[in-house]
């Protein structure tokens, strides 16, 4: 989770690091099948058998079970590996200080995968492509205002939950959903909105109230309970974890109100607002002037509020091993997208910039080889997060996806799709743009557009600005080298064959 947009960091193309045992893994997943039990209470969707990996699972260091079952962990006839996920909200990349104890668990028992992108850097749109394998234009969730545009037939949850997993929420779900709705295939939840750092508003397993504390302590001991519960039950489990942090407005714990948090120089994307002419950026960025000192500010804020968050990491590594379930375990841990910290005068999310776009992404799952503490430089995003699940789950998905597992090193791609839209949020002309993310260059345009007051797009959709950038040797994307240039450098850096190649992964 090192900060690739930092200073002094030319983001060169590395060799992938394979993770062992994932070609095994993949193989595996071929040929081994567990028959899942049926649903063993009412409320239960009937389960369907489902192809597994059967990956050899490392003997545990914890101690025979106890006969008595609330005294120890239980045994497990059914293999599959329980999923824990943990969401932050708005947390970049570059906020490892903050992070030491998950980085201590995940990034060396784990797999830190370094070029992880948000596919629409925007709460609801990328929690819909997380929850569904699907870009925003797939699933229709195209801003914040509208999350009864996601077909709940679609999502992981939904189809582990038919699987056999117990599912349960904790924390933020969508925005703007109703909080007297219940979140459809989820077992249990503790679903906060509007979402608050203290003495937060609760859709409490189908109760609506206010549970007093701090919202991540809170999120965090309903987790431990759902999965304390799998000492008497023997299903294996999904809980969706996502607390408030680093959202602004930032609210540490009163413990960590005062912290202090590591010098921060900036970097040259920051320091881009001083320049007398950014006439290479879009019109809004030109206007945009938020400075070095306020993303600093922003940054120790949001750095506060994530000590919270590696503590409940840390509570969940040690309930795991307390169970015996730390091997057989797939832990993700990521964000639903970066922030700015003034780079280019900016001090938010939904810009194609590498501080918007990318996020922290680090995966464990010891028994079914991912562990060791390497890393991946495969692009990486959010889409292929619901594949992933359903891979390790040994569960053929039933509805379509754009993203791929993980889990098959074979899986990877040239290029990422990155997409958003002029919102109601937003009262200037920032009109709506679609990127193209490769490994070493980075093509976008800005199109004649927004959502109307439905959340569906109007416009004529013309192209109204373009940026390109080389990665390689422009990390930091001060200079847009489509100002200025001509018709044969265009086609000298291959611009033509990239916007065909965007407009087919935007399905235009």
């Amino acid at each position: 989770m090192n900060d690739t947009s930092g200073t002094g960091d030319a983001r060169r193309p590395r060799r992938r690091t394979l993770v062992a045992g994932a070609t095994a893994i993949a193989a595996a997943a071929v040929t081994a099948t567990l028959a899942v039990r049926e649903s063993r209470s009412a409320g239960d969707v009937p389960a369907r058998a489902a192809a597994t990996p059967a990956p050899a699972v490392r003997r545990s260091a914890t101690p025979a079970p106890s006969p008595t079952p609330t005294a120890g962990p239980r045994a497990r006839s059914d293999r599959r590996p329980n999923i824990l996920f943990v969401l932050t909200d708005d947390q970049p990349k570059g906020t490892d200080w903050a992070l030491r104890q998950t980085l201590d668990w995940l990034g060396r028992d784990g797999v830190t995968f370094e070029r992880a992108h948000a596919n629409t850097p925007l709460c609801a749109p990328s929690r819909a492509s997380i929850m569904s394998g699907r870009y925003a234009h797939h699933h229709g969730v195209l801003d914040t205002r509208h999350p009864a545009h996601l077909d709940q037939h679609t999502t992981v949850q939904r189809q582990l939950r038919e699987a056999g997993y117990r599912t349960g929420l904790f924390g933020k779900y969508l925005n703007y959903w109703r909080p007297a709705d219940d979140p459809p295939h989820f077992d249990e939840w503790l679903l906060q909105e509007p979402v608050a750092y203290t003495d937060g508003h609760y859709n409490d397993g189908g109760t609506v109230r206010t549970i007093p504390g701090y919202d991540t302590t809170v999120i965090k001991d309903r987790a431990l309970a759902f999965i304390e519960k799998s000492r008497t039950d023997e299903r294996p489990w999904f809980a969706y974890v996502a607390p408030r942090a680093a959202h602004e407005v930032n609210v540490p714990d009163g413990k960590y109100a005062h912290t202090r948090v590591p010098a921060w120089d900036g970097r040259p994307s920051v320091f881009e607002t001083v320049r007398a002419d950014k006439a290479d950026k879009p019109p809004f960025l030109r206007a945009a002037h938020h400075s070095f000192d306020e993303g600093r500010a922003l940054r120790a804020r949001q750095m506060r509020t994530l000590l919270s968050v590696d503590d409940a990491m840390r509570d969940f590594r040690d309930k795991l091993r307390e169970l015996g379930q730390l091997e057989n375990t797939l832990v993700l841990f990521t964000s639903d997208h970066g922030l700015c910290w003034g780079d280019h005068g900016w001090l938010r999310k939904s810009v194609p910039y590498r501080p918007s776009l990318e996020v922290p992404f680090l995966m464990s799952w010891p028994a079914g080889g991912l562990a060791g503490g390497g890393t991946d430089d495969r692009l990486t995003c959010h889409v292929d997060i619901a594949p992933t699940f359903l891979a390790a789950a040994g569960v053929t998905p039933d509805t379509p996806h754009d993203g791929h597992s993980l889990l098959d090193p074979r899986n990877d791609r040239h290029h990422v799709l990155a997409e958003w839209w002029w919102n109601r949020q937003d009262k200037v002309p920032i009109h709506s743009w679609a990127s193209y993310v490769g490994k070493s260059e980075q093509y976008t345009e800005y199109h004649r557009g927004r959502l109307d007051a439905d959340g569906r797009p109007r416009g004529s959709g013309e192209v109204l600005f373009r940026e390109y950038y080389d990665l390689r040797a422009d990390p930091y994307q001060l200079a847009n080298l489509l100002h200025g240039a001509t018709a044969a450098q265009e086609r000298r850096w291959g611009i033509p064959g990239l916007a065909r190649e965007l407009a087919a992964a935007r399905g235009v």
